[in-house]
């Protein structure tokens, strides 16, 4: 290509955008890039609304303010005032007197539905959590895959839990779309799906990728700077993509024959498609986030973080959220440096945090999880309060979900996703007695029927929330 036929492209490239931007060329030409479209859109209907006055309980709004004697008036599956002394308009009132009011609970990493326990094979044949076919599988969506009876959304609603985000594995480098769902009862995951969340991706560097490549029977990278070399050409590759979808919008070529795997890595670029990366030690993080400012896009979170601590002026800076366990170490190697106050640190250095489950188990109990990183806190002079600490779990988790103008927050104008506890959420003996998503019941502890059943739990013996 001479010189001056690059100029020109790279001229009309420029254009392109410039046009798509203010509309300027013909509707005709505007046409929707591919990695904009949702091929599996969400059916989801909130379950039944119900106007409610939770009246006189210790409110944690989620944004680190506390109110003790607090009211949440909630009216056509919003939330439509917060404070003390709310008067009544004439709607069904909770006593909430000695009982504590959150946001729903988000799980930003989850395998429900894909590692479905209990595994009933050696071979794990009933897992669908990752695709293994290449490090490069950019072109899944991991709710192709996900079974809705998985027994683990039951007991994560049943704990407080309203939104849930379920991830591929990690064992491919581009390992795939992720969804974002309600932990309600369903037949097709499409029925869970949230309407409009922001399309997610994983994305995996360390170990996990790189021994993927060492299998023999496995092409792919074998190191970790193999690994972080096959994302560079990745991009580099899904930028000459975009460039050809961008010349075709302007009207100035044909638009390129669709290619999914490129085209899921073009929306990466284009900022339409948020990127999660399962991520261990400081310096892969970092290499990451090399990458992302080479290519111009920004990671939205770094799942497991191990080593968050060490860096959190780069994620303040860049504005990503790292997930963390509250004591989860020592498994395999990159997680061996792990403390226990990870999230606090993380948090008094302005960093965004959240807590993550990366399993069913966990997936119940992520206020305790965000108890137990408090406590270690305390142990070295750091005093997160319970109006602090339920962000870990409620808003940055939002936030990291690209959600945090639509739930997470006890406030007027979000959506009713909130939990009644039978005492403090971060306390092991404590049920969540109401759960209401989109302002309805989407569970209630003193009502049986709300009790959801899985169709793998038809026929045995009930057990008690």
């Amino acid at each position: 290509m001479t010189r001056t036929r690059r100029a020109r492209l790279i001229a009309a490239s420029m254009l392109a955008g410039t046009l798509w931007l203010t509309g300027a060329y013909p509707a005709a030409a505007q046409k929707v890039a591919g990695w904009q479209e949702d091929p599996f859109p969400s059916t989801y209907r909130a379950p039944p609304q119900a106007d409610v006055l939770i009246r006189g309980g210790i409110v944690l709004d989620g944004a680190g303010k506390r109110i003790d004697g607090g009211d949440v008036l909630v009216r056509g599956g919003k939330i439509v005032a917060v404070g003390k002394g709310l008067a009544n308009p004439g709607v069904r009132e909770v006593n909430a007197a000695g009982r504590w009011v959150t946001p729903g609970t988000i799980d930003v990493h989850s395998h429900n539905g894909t590692y479905v326990l209990p595994l009933t094979t050696i071979d794990n044949d009933a897992s669908d959590v990752s695709e293994l076919s290449s490090p490069n599988v950019a072109d899944t969506w991991i709710e192709t895959a996900a079974n809705p009876q998985d027994i683990a959304f039951a007991r994560a609603l049943t704990n407080g839990v309203t939104t849930i985000q379920i991830l591929p594995g990690s064992t491919p480098i581009f390992a795939g779309r992720s969804v974002i769902v309600k932990p309600i009862m369903a037949s097709t995951i499409a029925q869970m799906k949230v309407p409009g969340a922001p399309q997610g991706f994983k994305m995996a560097c360390g170990e996990n990728p790189k021994s993927y490549g060492a299998d023999d029977d496995n092409e792919g990278p074998t190191s970790r700077e193999g690994v972080i070399a096959y994302m560079r050409n990745a991009f580099l590759d899904a930028q000459d993509y975009k460039r050809s979808w961008d010349r075709s919008r302007a009207g100035v070529g044909p638009a390129p024959a669709r290619d999914l795997k490129r085209e899921a890595l073009a929306g990466i670029l284009a900022g339409d498609i948020r990127v999660h990366v399962h991520c261990y030690r400081a310096n892969d993080m970092a290499a990451v986030l090399a990458i992302a400012r080479e290519f111009g896009f920004r990671i939205a979170s770094f799942q497991h973080a191990v080593e968050a601590y060490k860096m959190p002026e780069m994620l303040r800076e860049t504005g990503t959220c790292a997930a963390v366990w509250s004591d989860w170490w020592g498994f395999k190697m990159e997680a061996l440096d792990a403390v226990r106050a990870n999230a606090p640190l993380l948090q008094r250095a302005g960093a965004c945090v959240t807590m993550h489950s990366d399993s069913p188990s966990d997936g119940q109990r992520l206020t305790v999880n965000a108890a137990e990183a408090a406590g270690a806190a305390r142990r070295i002079g750091i005093d997160i309060p319970p109006e602090e600490m339920i962000r870990w779990t409620t808003s940055n988790a939002a936030k990291l979900l690209g959600l945090e103008k639509r739930v997470g927050t006890i406030a007027p104008g979000f959506e009713a996703d909130i939990v009644l506890w039978s005492g403090s959420p971060f306390s092991i003996y404590t049920k969540a007695d109401l759960v209401m998503i989109g302002g309805g019941v989407a569970y209630d502890r003193s009502r049986p029927e709300t009790q959801p059943v899985s169709d793998f739990e038809i026929g045995r013996k009930a057990m008690q929330p």
